[in-house]
């Protein structure tokens, strides 16, 4: 059956995938957690919940033990087979102990690496380029909330011929903050005394005739998992509140170079994933009383409340799409690998990925013409040119989509909107095929890399501390995960392979794909193969009642309307081939203009 048809949601998919995991009772090679607050490096556990130990520590197990421990990974041995392998299993435990006793920084990545490059893959461009569109800057308003809401193209054009100073504009940006900021509960702290440090900087380089670039003076918002010096970094979580990192992330650092201003270090759910974070729970500045999705919650919620002048994000599986659709900000998620990870919190390193967070598509294009880059750090970053023509033509670009994701109950107007808008921009649609797979299979993948980033939370019992506890949060995923099996988790990533080979045909012929955000396996799919993705505000919506953490979810049928209806954005979503991010940029300049619906701002704003 074609997903497509159904949509499975992001939090569907790892909910589904542990409880899945969870049904039965018996861990085939775990032993007992340590208590809170124990090191690492301990002694080889003991008591009730630790296998027995024979011959001066090798654990020993039984063989009704082994069967039912086989329901955990979906086989059946003989009694033969069960007592062939009682005393290999034991040493198999043993192993896996023993590496326990090797502390392993969160920042230190696996020897294998992922690389979403196929064989035979050829690079967009031959080197990088940036050329902005041909929009006309108007002149600079006289309200300070007209110039909060400018996107970062027009305020780069007010900065550059000094209409604005840059310490102006951040205090416009922090002024915003303080007073709006609380409602959304998108800040985990302001920066403001460095803000205004970076701000005088950057206007004493302008008036020595120094210009950085398209973000010299421009105040943005930092996902806060990405370490600051000397600020303090959590995660969005209880057990991490005391981290002060000593040195800035590598965005971080390239953002400064570029005369970037920070403002504040935005929320995020905690260890990336929802909206909810020790803080409380980010808002949507459309309909408050809803969260703005997640996991980069406070970025989107900030750019779109014209909070920041950009917010920036990370995805491994939604978390720049997702709050995007939610606030009406305008997402991109570049290629894997495109910008290095280093000094940012890692959750799955084969798919992490670090993104902007705007109110325009041309802002996400400029943000990351800064960013793109390698770091030997990282060694899932790659060094591919990215190139940005703002004035390319769209006309007789070959777009696909799938027809089914335009038609039913799912598809908005909007969403058709949106597609005949393409059209009429001459733009050549081309109705093509997804390939039919289980793409949910990918989702041993996430689940294990995830565990294995926050073991040390699961043994030490310290994921108690986290605030969210329901079945499909991290904690319960977390402990779940530790009984998928090594072989399954490698023929997983075989099937990746699959998958890549699938999704490159399904690009074939084609500049782009476009469709709505949670399409088919498209969000899943592409999250896997390390494709490209832009999303943009399409139009609006009406919903009654606040919706759960993703877009497509709904509340449950029984929950009364909360009074009138709410008018909230929707969005789309272009998808790219590999590094090609300034084909989907353009296409998506040109779709902001034709549907002129991005500058609305939120109520009471």
């Amino acid at each position: 059956m074609d997903q497509g048809s159904d949509g499975l949601s992001r939090r569907g998919v790892i909910a589904a995938a542990g409880a899945a995991l969870a049904w039965a009772g018996v861990a085939l090679a775990e032993p007992a957690p340590r208590a809170p607050g124990a090191p690492d490096g301990g002694p080889a556990p003991s008591g009730p919940g630790a296998p027995a130990a024979v011959d001066g520590g090798t654990p020993s197990f039984t063989a009704g033990e082994v069967a039912s421990a086989e329901k955990l990974v979906a086989v059946e041995y003989t009694p033969k087979e069960r007592q062939q392998m009682l005393r290999t299993l034991g040493d198999q435990v043993a192993m896996v102990t023993a590496r326990r006793r090797i502390p392993l920084e969160s920042s230190a990545p696996p020897a294998t690496r992922f690389d979403p490059r196929l064989p035979g893959f050829r690079a967009p461009c031959a080197k990088s380029s940036l050329r902005r569109s041909d929009a006309r800057v108007p002149p600079l308003p006289s309200a300070d909330e007209d110039v909060a809401f400018a996107p970062v193209w027009q305020l780069s054009e007010w900065i550059r011929a000094r209409q604005i100073s840059c310490e102006r504009l951040a205090s416009i940006y922090l002024d915003r903050l303080r007073r709006l900021g609380p409602n959304l509960e998108c800040v985990a702290r302001l920066t403001d005394s460095l803000a205004m440090e970076q701000a005088r900087a950057a206007d004493a380089e302008l008036r020595a005739g120094k210009y950085r670039g398209p973000l010299h003076g421009i105040p943005y918002g930092a996902k806060d998992l990405f370490d600051t010096a000397g600020t303090a970094t959590t995660w969005g979580a209880e057990p991490y509140r005391g981290r002060v990192p000593n040195k800035d992330a590598w965005v971080i650092q390239r953002l400064r170079e570029a005369g970037a201003v920070l403002l504040a270090k935005t929320s995020l759910g905690a260890l990336a994933y929802g909206d909810i974070w020790d803080g409380g729970k980010t808002r949507n500045p459309w309909f408050p009383e809803e969260g703005s999705s997640g996991s980069s919650a406070g970025s989107a919620a900030g750019a779109a409340a014209g909070l920041l002048g950009f917010g920036l994000g990370t995805e491994t599986l939604g978390s720049i799409v997702s709050p995007s659709m939610r606030c009406g900000a305008t997402g991109l998620r570049p290629t894997f690998g495109r910008i290095p990870r280093t000094g940012a919190m890692a959750l799955c390193w084969s798919l992490d990925k670090i993104g902007p967070l705007c109110r325009s598509a041309e802002d996400a294009a400029l943000v990351l013409s800064v960013l793109s880059g390698t770091d030997s750090s990282d060694p899932g970053s790659l060094d591919v040119p990215y190139a940005y023509d703002g004035r390319r033509p769209v006309r007789g670009l070959r777009v696909g989509y799938v027809n089914s994701w335009f038609e039913g109950n799912e598809a908005k107007p909007s969403d058709r909107a949106a597609l005949e808008a393409l059209r009429t921009l001459g733009v050549k649609l081309v109705e093509i095929s997804i390939p039919d797979l289980p793409y949910d299979a990918l989702t041993p993948i996430l689940l294990v890399e995830a565990a294995a980033a926050f073991e040390e939370l699961t043994l030490s019992g310290r994921d108690d501390e986290l605030k969210w506890q329901a079945p499909e949060a991290w904690p319960n995923t977390f402990r779940a995960a530790r009984f998928i099996s090594a072989v399954d988790l490698v023929q997983a990533d075989r099937f990746r392979r699959k998958v890549m080979e699938a999704m490159s045909r399904a690009f074939e012929g084609v500049d782009a794909v476009f469709g709505p955000s949670f399409a088919g396996p498209m969000l899943l799919a592409t999250n896997f193969t390390g494709h490209p993705s832009l999303t943009l505000r399409a139009g609006f919506e009406e919903i009654a009642a606040p919706r759960g953490l993703d877009e497509e979810e709904k509340p449950p049928a029984a929950a009364p309307a909360r009074g009138p209806k709410h008018r909230v954005p929707r969005g789309v979503t272009i998808w790219g081939h590999l590094y090609d991010e300034g084909t989907i940029c353009t296409l998506g300049v040109a779709l902001e203009r034709a549907l002129g619906v991005w500058q609305e701002r939120p109520p009471g704003g």
